[in-house]
């Protein structure tokens, strides 16, 4: 189950420098900031800073984007709890009893069972990782081309039947991604899409479009939002906070079923945080001896969301890792990274590079910990963040956004594509397009051409090859039934009701 050689050459490529470590601290902070702000996504975070990576190397630039991550999963905790607006899509179960617990005056205790949970929470994704890497390489090398291009198209597929009711719209966007992430010159040699333009000849430039489509086409909404801070936010209390973050550790059947519901969650392309938040919630009540008191203030309701929201960030490493798929929008930036630095995730990552993924698994469980220590140290600072006006907060990230765009083309394409791509990612939002499955579709659009390339190449374009291959007729399976599910489940639900 574990590759003590890689492991052991993990910890000495963590040690080798303090580079690495130095970035982690920074992260945080720059999460929980994002992750406190009403409207400001933890993914979107990570966008903003992802052109800060280019100049670093592979491990420092993963170390950095996943401490944003993590500390974005406990920002949005902050002002569910003070306010009763989740930060985060995350947060939205911790808003259950976090805030009927301020009502009574325990949002100290309430803010430090979140944070523990927070880092027990993301151990917990971290070591189910830890051990599933060894099993899932021998699994991940059996698939050639015809697989990975399947599981491409099913990841696409979960993510857009996972769209709350637009699975239609999601199928159609995310293919549309696939298209786009065509243009340029192919593999053998074919100009596409690209208008006799010879800046898309490269192709379209994907972090300034991913930063336009997740992070500016939202804050374009945020004068609108009109997310008001209360005046009467309760004064932070650190002995308070203290005693609740140790207060965590006495419900450790909550955590331990939240942590890996988050991390089984976290694991399944399209659900991530935003879905085991809730599922986590749901099951605490379900085995409480008192369901009734969950909704008044239940410290059991913000353990279970804050352990199984901060798990989910391990679970979404497992695609990503041996697949070279994205779960969700913060694993999507990852994979940009992972293009930056002209690492492919997936089977070969896994085998030839296992010290590199134990190192980011070993930091991370680090980073739980540091967390826990930076979020005790800035919750004062935090709790006031909330009070900058919108109107000011969205037009200054936009601006720093459009600078980060120009530097990483060197000329005018990076904001141009910028500014394009948030217009065309606020028309998503707006008639309720999966901006997740455009962004994951574009940039897995060059890896399934090459997939498919590779497949016809060895096939001879003989369909009956696909026949023959047991694991592609089973993801092939598993594809057609995640479209079909959505439709059955409807109707039984639907008969029940109406019996």
């Amino acid at each position: 189950m574990f590759d003590f050689s890689s492991i052991a050459d993990g910890f000495a490529l963590l040690f080798s420098a303090w580079g690495p470590w130095a970035l982690i601290v920074p992260g945080l902070v720059i999460g929980l900031v994002f992750g406190v702000i009403p409207g400001l996504q933890t993914s979107m975070a990570m966008a903003m800073f992802l052109p800060i990576t280019f100049t670093m190397d592979f491990l420092s630039a993963i170390l950095f984007l996943t401490s944003i991550f993590t500390g974005g999963m406990f920002g949005g905790g902050i002002t569910a709890i003070l306010m009763n607006i989740p930060g985060t899509s995350s947060a939205v179960a911790t808003t259950f009893d976090g805030y009927p617990m301020t009502r009574k005056g325990l949002h100290n205790e309430a803010l430090g069972l979140s944070l523990g949970a927070s880092c027990i929470g993301a151990v917990i994704g971290y070591t189910i990782l830890l051990l599933l890497i060894k099993p899932l390489t021998g699994v991940v090398l059996s698939m050639g081309p015809t697989e990975m291009f399947v599981i491409i198209l099913w990841g696409l597929t979960l993510i857009s039947t996972l769209s709350g009711g637009y699975m239609i719209r999601s199928l159609l966007i995310g293919v549309v991604g696939l298209l786009v992430g065509t243009i340029g010159m192919s593999s053998n040699g074919v100009i596409r899409g690209t208008f006799g333009n010879p800046n898309l000849l490269d192709g379209v430039a994907i972090i300034p479009a991913m930063i336009g489509m997740f992070a500016a086409s939202e804050l374009f909404s945020l004068p609108k939002a009109g997310a008001k801070a209360s005046n009467a936010l309760q004064a932070i209390n650190m002995g308070g906070v203290f005693r609740g973050a140790i207060h965590s550790i006495k419900y450790p059947g909550t955590i331990v079923r939240g942590g890996i519901m988050g991390t089984v969650i976290g694991a399944v392309p399209g659900i991530g945080s935003s879905v085991a938040n809730l599922v986590s919630y749901g099951s605490a009540k379900r085995r409480s001896k008192d369901p009734d008191s969950f909704g008044k203030g239940n410290p059991n309701g913000v353990v279970a969301s804050e352990a199984a929201n901060s798990s989910s960030e391990g679970g979404s490493m497992v695609s990503l890792f041996a697949l070279g798929i994205p779960g969700g929008a913060g694993t999507a930036v990852l994979l940009a990274a992972f293009n930056v630095h002209n690492v492919t995730g997936g089977p070969r990552f896994m085998a030839d590079q296992a010290d590199v993924i134990y190192a980011i698994i070993l930091a991370n469980i680090a980073q739980a910990f540091l967390l826990l220590f930076v979020g005790l140290l800035l919750l004062p600072v935090l709790a006031t963040i909330v009070r900058v006006p919108r109107s000011i907060l969205g037009p200054s990230v936009l601006v720093v956004a459009t600078f980060g765009c120009f530097g990483i083309t060197g000329d005018l394409t990076g904001p141009i594509t910028l500014v394009v791509f948030s217009a065309i990612g606020w028309v998503l939002r707006k008639y309720r397009y999966s901006v997740a499955a455009a962004v994951i579709g574009m940039m897995l659009g060059g890896m399934a051409e090459s997939e498919l390339l590779r497949s016809y190449q060895i096939s001879g374009g003989n369909f009956s090859y696909v026949l023959g291959r047991p694991i592609t007729l089973g993801l092939l399976a598993l594809l057609i039934g995640s479209l079909i599910a959505p439709y059955v489940i409807a109707r039984i639900r639907k008969s029940r009701a109406k019996a």
